[in-house]
């Protein structure tokens, strides 16, 4: 196994585990987190895909560093309004108050 496919192999897993994440979790911050482990995966892949045939390819690595620098801005972002809605609510889950009545009765 070259070290291109463990590279992808690895990113696919972190990619399911991250929209598994995004998809069942209902804390804010644990979302932010999953989002960006998907994100992680992703660039895992293109790491992976960049290394085809023992030479490396620098247009996915230059894909994956920019991806990074707005992977950065972007979680930023989603914890400062993470952070806006818990100043706000009281809350950091994305229940409505219908939703959060129902399951304490």
């Amino acid at each position: 196994m070259s070290s291109g496919l463990l590279f992808a192999a690895v990113g696919c897993l972190l990619l399911v585990l991250g929209v598994g994440g995004v998809l069942l979790l209902d804390h804010l911050v644990r979302r932010i987190l999953a989002f960006n482990l998907m994100g992680s995966g992703i660039f895992l892949v293109l790491v992976g895909l960049a290394q085809r045939s023992g030479r490396i390819d620098p247009v996915p690595q230059a894909m994956v560093l920019t991806g990074i620098v707005v992977s950065v801005a972007a979680t930023a972002l989603a914890l400062a309004l993470a952070r806006r809605r818990y100043a706000d609510s009281g809350s950091t889950t994305l229940q409505d108050k219908a939703r959060r009545e129902d399951r304490h009765d």
